[in-house]
């Protein structure tokens, strides 16, 4: 996904910035704790369509993200 459009991409549900997690093709949004798919390279950022986040997963973002 390229940094610009991902620069301009919100969480639709807290307005949040979100993170691409390029091995599973999602958008997540920490803040709500969901992931929204992204199929064929379009991100599909409607609520119903996303999955929750366990909280593993959210640690595990977290990590990953967190400057080294």
């Amino acid at each position: 996904m390229e940094t610009k459009l991902l620069e301009l991409l919100v969480c639709p549900v807290t307005k949040g910035p979100l993170i691409f997690n390029r091995d599973k093709m999602e958008l997540v949004s920490r803040s709500a704790r969901l992931a929204y798919p992204v199929r064929d390279g379009i991100p599909i950022l409607l609520e119903h369509e996303a999955r929750t986040l366990s909280d593993d997963e959210i640690e595990r973002i977290g990590r990953a993200t967190s400057p080294a």
